[in-house]
């Protein structure tokens, strides 16, 4: 009997453990929230005020779509347009981490 119990704590335990890990952010979607979305929005979509304002593309238009990885690391590091530049705000490895994630998005 101790043993039945003693594996179905282990399995609750598990179960807990593995359904919380999917739910953990990455570093690159950490640092989109914190950083990129009052512009780009919640899932890219620039449906935010300011980027209505401001005219940004959506992740989905083709035009965004075309961007390499290095494209796009260059444009946040150094700024683009109305876009500002977060060298010095951000590593280099958080930039990598956002691009990566922005990548993700639809």
């Amino acid at each position: 009997m101790k043993n039945q119990i003693r594996s179905l704590v282990v399995l609750a335990a598990t179960v807990c453990l593995a359904g919380s890990l999917g739910f953990a952010q990455s570093a690159g979607e950490a640092t989109y929230k914190a950083k990129c979305q009052m512009c780009h929005g919640v899932n890219g979509a620039a449906d935010t005020p300011t980027a209505k304002m401001m005219k940004v593309k959506p992740v989905s238009d083709p035009d965004m779509k075309k961007l390499s990885a290095a494209d796009m690391i260059k444009s946040t590091t150094d700024g683009k347009a109305k876009m500002p530049a977060f060298k010095g705000k951000l590593t280099d490895s958080q930039i990598s981490e956002v691009v990566s994630y922005i990548r993700t998005l639809k």
